[in-house]
């Protein structure tokens, strides 16, 4: 790799790396510390919010009961959830570094050689990573032209269904990612740009958002299948 000294300040990798690892959990702390001061004020609006996400679930048509779960189902939960919000502060950065990049470009007339970079891997990460996020809370796209006619037992047992279309995905999406990241890591992949920051471990994301997105579907299709029969029942009770 070339010598950056005369690029000015350059972000080293390592310390890329490690700040975005050790950066969301500075935040998460934060906003836990934020919700214990304001736990008060919460604890008096609790009863009006419940009210109120029962009349929007109402009004969304939604299936009516909710499983409780086991331990695997709420452990992966807790992970999905968790990591979501761990790699949605990923966000902050980009804009501090769009920030510094401006001001170096337009105030000292040095434009950086590693901001874009940095923060097209960040944002390409976070699509990778949020997968199993955005399947637990349901952001994920789906066509409802059928599936909102149907009564709450019918579009669970389409849940069910589309699963494994979902798996085939899931599956093939892991091998692949698997085979990109022993790839870069045997050649030491890096970026063809001057920053020249190594790949593995962008890729090394995708194997793991796989896996998470994996367990997700997992615990949901368990989810589903315990609604399923639980629907069942009461309509023949």
């Amino acid at each position: 790799m070339s010598d950056l000294s005369a690029f000015g300040f350059v972000l080293p990798h390592w310390f890329y790396w490690g700040w975005l690892a050790v950066m969301p959990l500075i935040m998460m702390a934060l906003d836990r510390w934020s919700a214990k001061r304001g736990q008060q004020a919460i604890d008096r609006n609790a009863e009006a919010n419940a009210k109120l996400q029962q009349i929007e679930a109402e009004m969304k048509g939604t299936i009516g009961y909710t499983y409780e779960g086991n331990w695997f189902t709420k452990s992966v939960d807790w992970i999905s959830d968790k990591s979501g919000v761990f790699i949605a502060f990923w966000t902050v950065n980009a804009v501090v570094f769009y920030f510094f990049e401006v001001v170096m470009r337009y105030i000292f007339n040095q434009p950086t050689i590693w901001v874009h970079e940095a923060s097209f891997l960040l944002f390409g990460m976070q699509y990778l990573l949020a997968g199993a996020f955005a399947l637990l809370h349901g952001a994920h796209v789906r066509v409802d032209v059928v599936y909102n006619f149907l009564p709450p037992r019918g579009r669970v047992g389409m849940d069910i269904f589309t699963s494994m279309f979902f798996f085939m995905f899931a599956f093939a999406l892991i091998i692949t990612s698997w085979t990109f990241f022993q790839n870069s890591y045997s050649m030491n992949e890096r970026t063809v740009e001057t920053w020249g920051i190594q790949y593995w471990p962008v890729k090394a994301m995708m194997l793991l958002g796989s896996v998470l997105l994996l367990l997700a579907g997992l615990s949901k299709l368990i989810k589903d299948i315990a609604t399923f029969v639980h629907l069942g029942r009461e309509q023949h009770a």
